[in-house]
Parts: structure tokens; C-alpha cells; sequence
């Protein structure tokens, strides 16, 4: 009788390389999303792009798996359900209106909090032991992650002033707090600790159904936001709004394929493949991937502050990468 054949050892590396690649993704998407914010609104941002989200990973699935609704529990079912709400109709609202109100730098910077809420998450509802090795590794990275976004820069659309300043920095916190628990859900709707191994959901149709129920989510917000459209706050936060509308759509289609398709695609792979505190650490580098593109588009020069804290968080980065890999 032959042995069973030995799995791939590159098998290993995919989900802290879906982390990593999430991060990509995530800075390209809060670019266009902060852009067409500012054009459209947060609102008209977040329920826009969750309909092509759901139009695109519907054909995936479709084209895929020949169904148009994957097989899964009712368990299953209500934890990606409970994932969309929370991880994409309350997170990202409170992210998309934290970036309009105080700026994507200093939004990105409250949430380099969010590894330690998966932490310790990972760590009470599904039982996940990260070892003193990956612990440092999140350490060092958030750290890194942190002084890079603390500096004080000097990009016009990041240091105007804007009325709501203290709301965006609560919304900004519990917009991490809700990503870490939207993973957990999605980690659990997956299937990990609640059914059997070959009942698993793959990270593809998991995201689908995620966005099907965040779309749902956004229904009582654009219905309360649909009946205040005539009062004074209103017409001040639409006075502040700059830019063609047409481009604002557009903006945001383009960040819906770049984030809600493919970014939170591949967030839930590194979940599937990794602890959840590492899976949200690699998924959190994108404070430091955003520097080449602050040089390019908004030509800040990049000080030695913020060089030597990306060096950090992606020496930290590396050595959880490996950790996680190995």
C-alpha cells in the first residue's frame, strides 16, 4: 500500500500571501473609496459598491460552480450573514465616513489596533494559541505599521479641516473592533469549529454570501439616510463635496472590484489558512504599501521616520510571514 503523497510545502505560505495581498488591494481600494467619498458620499460609496461586489462574485460562483447559491449549514449561513452586517455594513460605513471626516492617514492609524481585537477574539471564541514567535511578529509590525502613520504629513486631502473630527476617531475605532469580528464570523461561517472538515466552505462562495447580507445590512442605513436629505446637516455635508459625480461612480466601481471582490476574497483565504491575529496583521500593512503611492500621486517626500518604520513593520511582516508559513 503507497504512502499518501506529501502536501506541498508551498501549500503553507498561501494564506499569510493572501494577507499580504489583501493589503495591496486594501490601498488601492481606500484610495478610490476616500476619492469618490469625497464626491458622492460615504453612503452612496459603501451601498454602490457592495451591489457590484454581489453582481461579480455571483457570476464567479455561477461560472464556477454551475449553482447560483453554495450548500452550507444554517450555521454557516448565520455567521457569514452576521459577517457581512458587521464586517461590511457597520465597518466599513464607519470607515468610509471616518476616512471623509479626519483623513485616510489618521484613520489607518486607529486601525492598526484591529490585529489586537482579532487577537484576542482568535484567542476567546475560537481557541486559537499564537505563540510567543508570531506574537512578536505582530508586535513588531503593528508597531512599525503605527509610527509610519503617526508622522504628521502634508497631503492637502488628509489636513483639511472638517467639523466631525472626534466622531471620525470613534468611528475609526470601531471600525476595527468590527473587522476583527467580521473576520471571526467569517472564519466561523467557513465552517473552522463548527462542522466537519469536508464540509468547509471555500473562501470564494464564504465572500459571496458575506456580501449578499452586508448589501441587506445597508438597507436601514440608506433608508434613514434617504429620509434626512433635506435637513441642514444634509446640505452642509453635500456642500463640502468636490469633484464630478460621473467620477465618483466610477471611482467607486473601480475600488469595488480592487477591494470588495478581490481584497475581502482574499482576506477570508488567509483566514482559512492562518490564526486569525496573523491573518489580520498581514492584512493591516496597508499604512506602509501606501508610501510609493503618496510619492507618486500626491508627491510627498517620504521622511526617514516614515522609511525606517516601514522597514520595521516589513521585517516584522517577514518573520510572522515565515512563522505563519513554517
Amino acid at each position: 500500500m503507497s504512502a499518501p503523497p506529501e502536501p506541498n510545502s508551498l501549500d503553507a505560505f498561501v494564506g499569510p500571501a493572501a494577507g499580504v495581498a489583501t493589503s495591496f488591494l486594501w490601498v488601492l481600494t481606500s484610495m478610490c473609496f476616500t476619492s469618490a467619498g469625497k464626491r458622492i458620499g460615504s453612503t452612496m460609496v459603501n451601498t454602490l459598491r457592495l451591489i457590484v461586489a454581489v453582481l461579480i462574485h455571483a457570476v464567479t460562483f455561477r461560472l464556477v460552480a454551475g449553482t447560483w447559491w453554495p450548500e452550507a449549514t444554517g450555521a454557516q449561513i448565520a455567521y457569514l450573514a452576521a459577517s457581512g452586517i458587521v464586517g461590511l455594513t457597520i465597518c466599513d460605513q464607519a470607515l468610509f465616513t471616518a476616512f471623509v471626516d479626519i483623513g485616510p492617514r489618521r484613520a489607518l492609524l486607529v486601525m492598526t489596533t484591529t490585529p489586537i481585537f482579532a487577537v484576542a477574539f482568535g484567542w476567546i471564541f475560537v481557541g486559537e494559541a499564537i505563540g510567543w514567535g508570531a506574537m512578536l511578529g505582530i508586535a513588531v509590525t503593528v508597531g512599525g505599521v503605527a509610527w509610519v502613520v503617526s508622522e504628521r504629513t502634508h497631503i492637502k486631502t488628509d489636513d483639511e479641516p472638517h467639523p466631525h473630527v472626534k466622531r471620525g476617531y470613534l468611528l475609526a475605532v470601531l471600525a476595527a473592533a468590527t473587522q476583527a469580528g467580521g473576520l471571526l464570523l467569517s472564519k466561523l461561517g467557513m465552517g473552522h469549529g463548527v462542522v466537519a472538515e469536508d464540509q468547509l466552505i471555500d473562501p470564494q462562495p464564504a465572500t459571496y454570501v458575506r456580501m449578499i447580507f452586508g448589501l441587506l445590512g445597508m438597507l436601514p442605513i440608506i433608508l434613514i439616510y434617504a429620509s434626512g436629505r433635506n435637513r441642514p446637516h444634509h446640505y452642509a455635508a453635500r456642500a463640502r463635496r468636490i469633484g464630478s459625480r460621473p467620477v465618483g461612480y466610477a471611482l467607486t466601481v473601480m475600488g469595488a472590484v480592487v477591494g470588495p471582490y478581490l481584497g475581502v476574497w482574499m482576506s477570508l483565504v488567509a483566514a482559512d489558512r492562518t490564526p486569525l491575529g496573523v491573518a489580520m496583521t498581514l492584512c493591516s500593512l496597508a499604512p506602509v504599501m501606501i508610501l510609493p503611492f503618496a510619492v507618486l500621486v500626491y508627491r510627498e517626500r517620504v521622511t526617514l521616520r516614515a522609511a525606517v518604520g516601514a522597514a520595521i513593520a516589513v521585517a516584522g511582516s517577514v518573520f510572522l510571514f515565515l512563522h505563519a508559513g513554517g
